[in-house]
């Protein structure tokens, strides 16, 4: 496209594109933005090297003048964008992207999957946060996924309200809280189970989390009490009936005296397991393959589309894509979230070519990028704050694992001159 473009003359065109859902994943009630970080610091790093431009010339994948324009490369328009954390819906413009066609265009790859993946991860980390009811989710899906996935799959989960990562190198480069237990096979390296929870406690120290179903749970449990005492950390179930186990497993710590110890369970979780366990006397969750796989929607289904360009004479018109199923709204979009009075979120706006709503109602797109300038760039924490006070504005029913329609409509303000009418409906 960039080459054709650069050679109809069409390639220096203003252009606006827009990345947004067409619908939620099947059932889901709302979705969570995550990726703007990772965004933003691969833009700051993305250009075309000489060793990119040497491999494009050597198999004739583009012309010499492409070639040119590609080692030159910087992109220099303007992009807003919902904040990372925020919730979004059917509709909503995730991000708003204005440039050229050819240097805007390019970002189309490099858009898509950073933000199908980690809002996917980061939407299934939600409905684990809030079926947990305030217990610590851990995120330990590093053996489940691609091993830079892995990364930004922990990145992603934290934002969504998981406590730590099992995966030091997210620990390191976000600086997220690390932990983890040690696995069955270091039960089965020593000689018998009390001298490997002797070696743990003695190399780790009391606090430490004692894998307990390696053999027998009665026994490891007692096993590890007699050792630790009753300042022992926690132990780890990792198979068979959770609810029962924990329940038979927080009666023997309590009957030993060891009624600080924690319980941690794992075992293929997602978010109707952690809601299936509300009631046993668990303390913490560890998430792995659900949660780096988004729980069953993998991707968010994001696209990225022209939606407005110049003609020849300079004037942005609106563009729309037709296509059966697969239509797109032309425009330039803005973004609000009206809010009931007493704070609560009644629907999505979006505006096209104006801004929607009035007074009270919250912005919901912030600058990211001002003429090639990152402006946007922010620390997770303030993304993990956002995704907290944003989640309390929904109605209460988001928070229902079962199937159902997005909590609040989207409403498009030019279909629908009078939006408070919807609304109300």
């Amino acid at each position: 496209m960039a080459q054709a473009a650069l050679h109809a003359g069409t390639a220096s065109r203003r252009s606006v594109f827009e990345l947004f859902g067409r619908r939620l994943p099947e059932g889901r009630r709302y979705g969570v933005v995550a990726g703007t970080g990772r965004f933003l610091e691969a833009l700051a790093d993305f250009t075309f090297g000489p060793e990119e431009i040497d491999h494009l010339a050597s198999h004739r994948v583009v012309d010499d003048t492409t070639l040119d324009y590609l080692k030159e490369y910087r992109f220099g328009g303007s992009i807003w964008g919902y904040a990372e954390g925020d919730m979004y819906f059917p509709g909503s413009p995730l991000l708003i992207v204005e440039g050229t066609f050819v240097e805007a265009v390019i970002l189309e790859t490099l858009a898509l999957s950073i933000y199908n993946h980690d809002c996917a991860v980061a939407s299934a980390a939600s409905r684990m946060t809030s079926a947990a009811g305030g217990r610590p989710c851990i995120e330990m899906g590093s053996r489940r996924t691609h091993e830079w996935a892995a990364v930004a799959a922990a990145r992603a989960a934290y934002i969504a309200g998981f406590s730590s990562t099992s995966n030091l190198e997210a620990a390191r480069r976000h600086g997220i809280p690390s932990g983890g237990t040690s696995a069955h096979s270091f039960t089965l390296l020593h000689d018998s189970e009390e001298a490997a929870f002797r070696a743990q406690i003695e190399s780790l120290g009391k606090d430490t989390t004692i894998l307990v179903d390696t053999y027998d749970v009665a026994g490891a449990v007692e096993r590890a009490v007699a050792l630790a005492g009753t300042e022992l950390g926690a132990v780890r179930l990792d198979s068979g009936d959770l609810v029962a186990q924990a329940h038979e497993v927080r009666a023997q710590l309590d009957a030993l005296g060891a009624t600080q110890t924690r319980i941690v369970v794992t075992s293929d979780l997602d978010e109707y397991a952690i809601a299936a366990l509300a009631a046993a006397p668990v303390d913490a969750y560890g998430v792995g393959t659900s949660l780096v796989t988004g729980s069953g929607a993998p991707t968010a289904g994001l696209v990225y589309k022209l939606v407005s360009r110049a003609d020849d004479s300079g004037t942005l018109i609106n563009v729309a894509k037709e296509s059966k199923d697969k239509a797109s709204i032309g425009g330039r979009k803005y973004a609000r979230r009206a809010l009931d009075e007493n704070g609560l979120a009644r629907g999505e706006l979006v505006g096209i070519g104006e801004e929607p709503g009035g007074p009270g109602d919250l912005d919901l797109l912030v600058p990211l990028v001002h003429d090639g300038d990152i402006v946007g760039l922010e620390p997770v924490e303030a993304a993990r704050d956002r995704h907290r006070e944003r989640l309390a504005q929904l109605p209460r029913k988001s928070r229902r694992l079962s199937k159902g329609e997005p909590v609040i409509p989207t409403v498009f303000v030019d279909e629908h001159p009078d939006p408070s009418l919807v609304l109300r409906h």
